[in-house]
């Protein structure tokens, strides 16, 4: 029975121990616990210790700023209805003529504008370098802003340096050589069309040379042209040695000298006609391999091409005037000695020609070749003689 007993007894002392053990542990724990709980408070008070001194010693906020800086917010996108609209702020560009010309064919499909869209005249200069006679211009251009645009095509090395005033202030194009009678002139035609046509407010563009004078005011020019159903460039068929003489049966079946046409190299064309040009990948490669001087290119090129493409649109006549009475290959230049009343009577008075299917009297806009020394007095007879 003692044994029993002691087994028993013995059975209950094995069971204090383990309640002893358990209570021991309970107590042991938060103590562990605790000593984790510091060491990993010390391990971050000391990982941000290190942080704020790298970041003050290596400048990492900097790096964030930068990164920050390049975000570009979605409303600088060029995906709004203005991106389209307005013109390019700047006329410089890094795009290769093959590129330009690319970019000016685009053509909106519905005709209606969905804005208020003030069609403008764009005037075109094809210069070598300076415009002397830019002080009449800009008399001409006073008053009339948001009317038209202007663009000038130079030689490459030549650097403007007019006034931030002045209505040709940073309005040249990025441009090349262009030879007298070789293609290289009739790229810079197209050049000058191509960057005009980025202005979708541009609805007719007119080829001036740096000798070329208005004949009227603004308003009567403009007026002028906006009521034409037709747009102005020289297309005649001459079968003399100086017109069909000129032509290459090479250049068949795409133009047959039937069509073959010959006209002034100062025009005026609509934008649809604009775009034509600038597009054109069928007559370019022919006029450019086969009508070399004796055949000069920019008296044959668009008035062909035209013909072929939209003969109704055209009034077959230039509206700027030349005096080629003296003979030779280039027309009469006139200076100061030359710029009388009675001189502007022979350029306006005594013609005929037809504007809008109608006999006209007025068939001339422009005139060229002035010198610059007829600068001083055509600012003297300009207001008593041209209106402005």
């Amino acid at each position: 029975m003692q044994t029993r007993i002691g087994s028993v007894g013995s059975l209950e002392e094995g069971k204090d121990p383990v309640t002893t053990t358990r209570t021991s542990q309970s107590k042991t724990l938060p103590l562990r616990a605790l000593q984790l709980f510091g060491f990993f408070l010390a391990l971050c008070i000391g990982f941000s210790i290190i942080s704020i001194y790298t970041i003050r010693r290596f400048g990492i906020y900097s790096t964030a700023t930068t990164v920050k800086s390049t975000f570009v917010p979605c409303a600088e996108e060029p995906n709004s209805l203005d991106h389209w609209r307005k013109p390019p702020s700047s006329l410089l560009h890094s795009m290769s003529d093959k590129e330009l010309l690319w970019r000016a064919s685009f053509v909106p499909r519905i005709k209606k504008y969905p804005f208020n869209r003030l069609p403008k005249i764009a005037f075109m200069f094809l210069t070598k370098g300076p415009l002397p006679l830019a002080p009449l211009w800009e008399r001409f251009f006073k008053g009339h802003e948001g009317l038209y645009s202007v663009y000038i095509h130079s030689l490459p090395s030549f650097k403007a340096e007019f006034p931030s005033s002045s209505v040709f202030y940073r309005r040249q194009i990025p441009s090349q050589v262009a030879e007298w009678g070789r293609m290289s002139m009739c790229d810079a035609e197209r050049r000058l069309l191509a960057n005009a046509l980025l202005d979708i407010s541009n609805e007719w563009f007119i080829l001036l040379s740096e000798s070329c004078i208005p004949l009227y005011n603004f308003s009567v020019i403009y007026q002028y042209i906006m009521k034409s159903k037709h747009s102005f460039m020289g297309a005649f068929d001459d079968p003399g040695p100086f017109g069909r003489g000129r032509y290459n049966y090479n250049m068949v079946p795409e133009v047959n000298i039937s069509k073959w046409r010959k006209g002034s190299q100062w025009f005026e064309v609509n934008r649809k006609l604009a775009i034509n040009i600038v597009e054109d990948v069928t007559y370019y490669p022919k006029f450019e391999r086969f009508c070399r001087p004796a055949c000069y290119v920019d008296e044959h090129y668009f008035p062909t091409m035209l013909t072929i493409q939209t003969p109704n649109l055209l009034a077959n006549r230039s509206i700027t005037w030349v005096d080629w009475s003296r003979g030779g290959p280039h027309p009469g230049t006139f200076g100061r000695s030359d710029i009388t009343e009675d001189f502007f009577k022979r350029i306006l008075e005594g013609h005929q020609c037809r504007y809008n299917d109608q006999p006209s009297s007025i068939c001339f806009l422009f005139a060229r070749k002035f010198a610059p020394s007829a600068m001083e007095p055509l600012l003297q007879i300009a207001q008593k003689v041209l209106g402005f």
